[in-house]
């Protein structure tokens, strides 16, 4: 199963996250949402952890990141400052024939053309070239009818304080397609409260909306969504003048880190370059992952140089005086930044493609069925720190001489880790769904324990049980969880 097509890893990997709770799709008793999805029991214990694994590498082990909660609504002017109101859009083509909608630079991608922050008119004339040539079809039914490609606003419209039908460009306001935003709005803010010295960062986890032209494979691209974003401010003219080139390699190097850290093997990241920068950037980096449930590999974190013009825009727009006073060099200037930002559906998505494995029990070469099936296992090899569910307490019995140690075992693990007490179907079961839900460690009672005072514990990658008195667990996994 780690080897075979990505559309069957897709749809085996998709089917197992709804049947076992991970993630849902939005609104599904009304036909669905599209883009749009939720997170069940599982799921949202796994967002919880990637998210508190990222802050703590971010903020609570680094002497110089501060964390920020930013709103999503903002005043409007802010995304007027920034380029989304004008520039913040997709090139849209359409069928004429089934209606069907697609990003044209997908569309060329198709073709090997790379039309990365190519103008409409650029990517009008290569589709153009592939229209003489009868190559441009529709991906969905296969017409040659399509529309010429034309920009599409990627912000999402909403309204404060008055009705929706007198909604206007005066008294619109937007879902932040990005939390960045309220990090350069609070920046001020920030260093007069907090006086944090340059270099520094501040750092947030929070909702972006974005209004997708086609929002497809599961969660890695939807409409609304979690990122995780870190604005690193400092002054250019320090290290002689490398502060942006040391500091950035600083910052790609930290963050390829956190991902081996978390069990991503270097083999299935890459570093990928772009050559077509934005105006006022001066470098811009993703780390990719191979997603084998994809096809191969996809942005999973970019990594930017952004030079000083995000806290310039906002300081031309407000009024307001953005700059930073260096006591030192009694110098007065707009720190210059680098960005770091990662969308936490991504991170999940690329933990579960790593982690889910298919392997056989027992010897590889017996068979254990009369059609010739193997006895087979489906487990989630997560990384134990981000494990949705770190202990599984498994009683082989439903009765009381069992249950009443077991839920004990129950009260005093769960008051440190997020613990599951599973009391349905056999054994073997149970231990299947803790498997596929990625549980590291089961602990089973049994009529033995009610008289050795120990229990079995399981190990979820090796299969491996031995058995640890009942007093000696809390230490036991303290020391598996280190």
């Amino acid at each position: 199963m780690n080897n075979i097509d990505p559309k069957e890893r897709f749809e085996t990997i998709v089917s197992l996250l709804k049947r076992r709770g991970f993630v849902y799709q939005s609104s599904e008793i009304y036909g669905g949402l599209s883009g749009i999805y939720d997170y069940g029991h599982y799921g949202t214990l796994l967002l919880n952890n990637i998210k508190s694994a990222w802050t703590k590498s971010m903020a609570q082990e680094r002497e110089d990141v501060v964390l920020l909660d930013s709103a999503i609504f903002m005043h409007p002017t802010t995304w007027k400052a920034s380029g989304h109101v004008d520039g913040f859009d997709d090139p849209q083509i359409d069928c004429r024939k089934c209606k069907a909608r697609f990003r044209a630079d997908h569309v060329l991608e198709e073709f090997g053309i790379n039309a990365d922050k190519q103008s409409i008119e650029w990517i009008n004339t290569e589709l153009d070239k592939l229209r003489a040539d009868k190559k441009l079809v529709c991906p969905n039914c296969k017409s040659a009818d399509l529309t010429p490609a034309k920009r599409f606003s990627l912000m999402v419209k909403s309204n404060l304080g008055s009705p929706v039908d007198t909604l206007s460009e005066e008294n619109v306001v937007y879902l932040r397609p990005e939390t960045c935003g309220g990090i350069y709005l609070q920046y001020k803010n920030t260093v007069d409260s907090l006086h944090p010295k340059l270099p520094f960062g501040i750092a947030q986890v929070g909702k972006a909306f974005r209004n997708e032209i086609v929002a497809k494979q599961f969660v890695f691209r939807t409409r609304e969504f979690e990122q995780m974003e870190m604005q690193y401010f400092f002054n250019p003219k320090t290290d002689g003048g490398n502060a942006t080139k040391n500091i950035y390699e600083e910052w790609h190097q930290y963050r390829w880190a956190f991902y081996l850290n978390y069990g991503i093997p270097e083999s299935r990241l890459n570093w990928f370059k772009h050559e077509k920068l934005a105006h006022y950037a001066t470098d811009a980096y993703d780390i990719e992952y191979n997603y084998a449930m994809l096809g191969g590999f996809k942005e999973l974190e970019g990594v930017h140089a952004r030079g000083n013009w995000d806290l310039s825009q906002h300081s031309k727009f407000s009024g307001c005086d953005l700059s930073y006073f260096d006591e030192e060099s009694k110098e007065r200037f707009i720190p210059h930044i680098v960005e770091t930002s990662v969308g936490v559906a991504r991170t999940m998505l690329a933990f579960i493609d790593n982690a889910y494995t298919e392997e056989i029990v027992g010897d590889p070469t017996s068979l254990v069925s009369s059609d010739g099936a193997r006895d087979t296992r489906v487990v989630l090899k997560i990384d134990k720190r981000l494990a949705p569910v770190k202990i599984a307490i498994l009683p082989l019995s439903k009765k009381d001489e069992l249950t009443n140690v077991s839920k004990e075992i129950f009260k005093k693990l769960s008051k440190k880790y997020f613990v599951e007490h599973d009391i349905t179907q056999s054994i073997g079961k149970r231990y299947r769904r803790q498997d596929e839900i990625g549980t590291p460690y089961c602990v089973t009672i049994d009529f033995d324990s009610l008289e050795d005072k120990s229990v079995t514990v399981r190990d979820r990658d090796t299969m491996k049980q031995e058995r640890i008195a009942i007093d000696k667990l809390a230490e036991y996994f303290d020391l598996q969880f280190a």
